[in-house]
């Protein structure tokens, strides 16, 4: 029998599915990645098919193997790690969906949380789930499905169909129905789940007018979940997070006070509480952070809903870039941008302001704005709406930052990583690989399996690639700053106007 010498992570993200097999020094032997549809079927809509995530999951796994020749019996263990809070609903006999995913970034369900809000509940959820109310989360996604997909009510309450978050989705798929199952982080991020006794809460799922029969058991992070056959042998199943915990953990923030940042298809800052949950007035969200030892661990969040998917709006919707790599050149070629900020709130605005009904705002263009200007100026939306949540965190924990650890696809731009470092006055790390997000749900994984023995040796894996340092001046950055609060302002001001003439 041959050895175990890979540990295969299965990352499944919002505009992506990718999969990666790591050796034991953590380094990626083999990746591969297939993009899928995004479905907009309305205005602020945003769908996914259930179908295409597990095909396209699936073939970039089988993909993957093939091209080392790895064998089932080569593979210690599979971890997952998805896109959070996105919503899946399927029948419990044939495991077929009743309707397209609802997507973490879709706002149809605005109004049922002003209504959730108007209840005088959203204390209510900030002391049990750690959330602020926010369709961003899965309860109203839920509560939408079972409301608006004939018959999918009366279903539900027979008990023949079943919710889960993209994890709960894959496993069950992987398992052919005999795991229905998420992990804690991803479970935290449903808007239904108690952070602090770990289960599913009572008053809210009434609230929502959700059965639990629909429910996924909650496990822990690293942990067997179930076995699965389609690579041609038995592998376990021994991990599941939820992508920004996944990539804390990829990053080896182990412990109290480690953060990082992610930019992804959205931008999000997380930092280690340790076994604190700690409560923010600053607009960040209370989540439970992956962990391997079988304590739960706590996380301060924010979380910026439009990063990476900005740029890729820049390269398919609006034509102004053949790949996302052209930005870096772009970006470099002019002084600055023009006096062009631009808030990307195409999905309103998360952290720290949360303003579900704002929308994408440019300002300061004039005959001068070139398409240079512009695409710097969206590229630097990601680095301004990232130091929005550092002075958020800043200001919740006390934490004077020595570094900040960068991950994502977009940390590869270097010009966007030195603004980062000039904007928020604090030096980056980026390490070796970026590829943190997949890396974490792998050490998640070996660690339950033994495939790594502890910690320590994890730790050891972990190296920088590169530092970028503050190179501006104090003056200089004030001012940058307070152009990008006028603009917010301005996208804030554009939601309230929505909402007074009734358009919202």
């Amino acid at each position: 029998m041959k050895e175990t010498r890979y540990i295969l992570a299965m990352d499944q993200g919002t505009t992506s599915s990718r999969c990666i097999l790591f050796d034991r020094q953590g380094t990626p032997r083999s990746v591969v990645q297939r993009e899928f549809a995004q479905i907009y079927p309305q205005p602020g809509w945003v769908e996914h098919d259930p179908m295409d995530i597990w095909a396209t999951q699936m073939g970039v796994a089988m993909e993957a193997m093939q091209k080392i020749d790895a064998q089932a019996e080569e593979i210690a263990a599979i971890g997952i790690t998805n896109q959070r809070e996105t919503t899946v609903v399927w029948d419990a006999a044939t495991g077929k969906p009743v309707c397209n995913a609802i997507v973490w970034q879709c706002r149809r369900t605005a109004d049922r949380i002003d209504q959730l809000r108007r209840d005088g509940l959203e204390e209510t959820v900030r002391q049990k789930t750690g959330l602020i109310p926010d369709a961003y989360f899965s309860a109203s996604k839920l509560a939408w499905i079972l409301d608006n997909v004939p018959g999918a009510r009366d279903r539900a309450e027979r008990g023949e169909l079943r919710f889960g978050t993209v994890d709960a989705w894959l496993i069950w798929n992987l398992t052919e129905g005999r795991v229905h199952a998420t992990d804690y982080t991803n479970a935290s991020r449903t808007m239904l789940f108690d952070i602090h006794k770990l289960c599913w809460d009572q008053e809210l799922l009434d609230y929502f007018r959700i059965p639990a029969s629909v429910l996924p058991q909650v496990l822990p992070s690293s942990h067997l979940f179930g076995a699965t056959e389609k690579f041609g042998g038995s592998i376990p199943i021994a991990a599941a997070a939820g992508d920004q915990q996944s990539a804390l953990f990829g990053q080896c923030g182990f412990y109290p006070g480690d953060v990082k940042s992610t930019y992804g298809t959205g931008g999000f800052l997380l930092l280690n509480t340790g076994g604190e949950a700690v409560r923010s007035d600053h607009g960040l969200l209370t989540t439970i952070a992956a962990s391997a030892d079988g304590q739960v661990r706590y996380a301060l969040e924010g979380s910026v809903f439009i990063a990476g998917a900005a740029i890729q709006w820049l390269r398919d919707e609006m034509k102004l870039l053949e790949s996302a790599p052209q930005t870096e050149e772009l970006c470099a070629s002019v002084e600055d941008a023009g006096g062009v900020y631009m808030v990307p709130a195409f999905a309103g605005l998360g952290a720290p302001y949360w303003e579900q009904y704002a929308r994408g705002t440019v300002v300061g263009l004039t005959r001068g704005t070139t398409r240079a200007h512009f695409i710097r100026a969206v590229v630097e939306a990601l680095a301004y709406q990232t130091q929005d949540l550092l002075s958020a965190m800043k200001e919740d924990s006390g934490l004077s930052l020595g570094a900040l650890k960068v991950d994502g696809g977009a940390s590869a731009n270097g010009f966007l990583m030195q603004f980062q470092a000039d904007l928020s006055n604090v030096r980056i790390e980026r390490p070796r690989s970026v590829e943190t997000t997949a890396l974490g749900a792998a050490y998640l994984a070996g660690l339950a399996t033994g495939f790594w023995r502890d910690l320590a040796e994890v730790q050891e894996n972990w190296t920088c690639g590169q530092v970028f340092q503050p190179a501006i001046s104090e003056e200089r950055r004030q001012k940058l700053l307070r152009g990008w609060k006028r603009a917010v302002q301005c996208a804030v001001s554009w939601a309230n106007l929505d909402r007074e003439d009734g358009s919202a």
